[in-house]
């Protein structure tokens, strides 16, 4: 595993994710974490965008996915997303943690989440 990463954290959007009749009507807020494992020495020594991976291009690349596809399990959200992080030309490895705030449970539960990791 590489040691330099991107990292992105807390990207909030609203998403069509899960199996219960609620879920399935309208959009919930998940919460995204990305590592975005790259080699930065390039990027590190000549402050060039080029050498590395935009990180609003990531926050778009989720944001797409989202708007454009319903999910019944955080686990395959999570996958969709890393899969396509995995298209950059630069990425060896992406961790891609998924977290539900409002979790449809009667029980007084923060978030629910998956974090999944994927090499190349």
């Amino acid at each position: 595993m590489l040691n330099d990463r991107i990292e992105l954290r807390g990207l909030t959007m609203l998403a069509l994710c899960g199996l219960l009749p609620e879920e399935l009507k309208r959009r919930q807020p998940l919460s995204f974490d990305l590592d975005v494992y790259l080699d930065l020495a390039a990027a590190s020594l000549t402050d060039d965008l080029h050498d590395t991976v935009n990180y609003g291009a990531l926050c778009e690349l989720v944001e797409s996915i989202i708007k454009a596809e319903r999910f019944d399990l955080l686990e395959r959200c999570a996958g969709r997303v890393a899969e396509k992080i995995l298209e950059f030309e630069q990425v060896k490895e992406v961790t891609v943690t998924v977290h539900k705030l409002r979790p449809p449970v009667p029980q007084d539960l923060a978030t629910s989440g998956v974090r999944i990791h994927r090499p190349l």
